[in-house]
């Protein structure tokens, strides 16, 4: 059976973020078809108290009814907002990012008769976005579609640091403008599209303890 992803918006009390993600991370608290796919903490975009997650399911589950069982019992959590979502060209399995840098979650809205120039800008452009930026597209899910028909998707992408996020908006070089002239273009096909960073709490290399928003 394809895996099942979840997307979560995790309000904690104030000053509350770590504990609540150290607690959603401890081995044993998922139901055995649920796995933590990744926990991000705040930098910029959103809430500095919100843990953003993504979490996977080897069985059809009801979200709603996973979410419960998941948070039961975690104090500190003042809300939770939960959406499902569909894996499209990548990630290819549910192996979980581990590596920390700069997350960025970047959703977009884009005209159903558009999407499959989309897709195929993305499949175009991550090559060379990735071999000249050290970064790393982690995967390309669709969402519930938007109220409009537009088809809803979200992107995850990692880079190093907030400096390279910079660095991969400033093309240098024939090849690096070919990249961003093709992401460009993915960017004016959207109705709408809005962004986010964050590091990435569950990562196994280093720890992140920057105050960032």
């Amino acid at each position: 059976m394809t895996t099942q992803y979840l997307f979560h918006r995790i309000a904690a009390e104030p000053r509350r973020w770590d504990s609540v993600a150290q607690d959603l991370a401890e081995p044993g608290r998922m139901p055995p078809q649920g796995a933590v796919y990744g926990l991000w903490r705040s930098q910029i975009g959103r809430p500095r108290d919100e843990v953003t997650a993504i979490t996977t399911w080897s069985a059809a589950i009801d979200p709603a009814d996973a979410v419960a069982r998941w948070t039961a019992g975690v104090a500190d959590i003042r809300s939770v907002q939960t959406q499902a979502l569909t894996p499209t060209l990548r990630p290819l399995d549910a192996t979980p990012p581990r590596r920390q840098g700069n997350y960025a979650f970047r959703w977009f809205e884009t005209p159903a008769a558009d999407w499959a120039e989309f897709l195929a800008l993305c499949t175009q452009a991550w090559p060379g976005f990735e071999s000249a930026y050290d970064s790393q597209v982690i995967g390309l899910w669709r969402g519930a579609d938007a109220p409009s028909g537009d088809v809803r998707s979200l992107l995850l992408t990692r880079r190093p640091n907030l400096a390279m996020w910079e660095r991969s908006k400033l093309p240098q070089g024939e090849a690096e403008a070919t990249v961003r002239d093709t992401l460009n273009r993915r960017y004016d096909l959207c109705t709408s599209t809005e962004v986010c960073t964050t590091t990435l709490i569950t990562a196994t290399d280093s720890t992140d303890d920057a105050r960032w928003t």
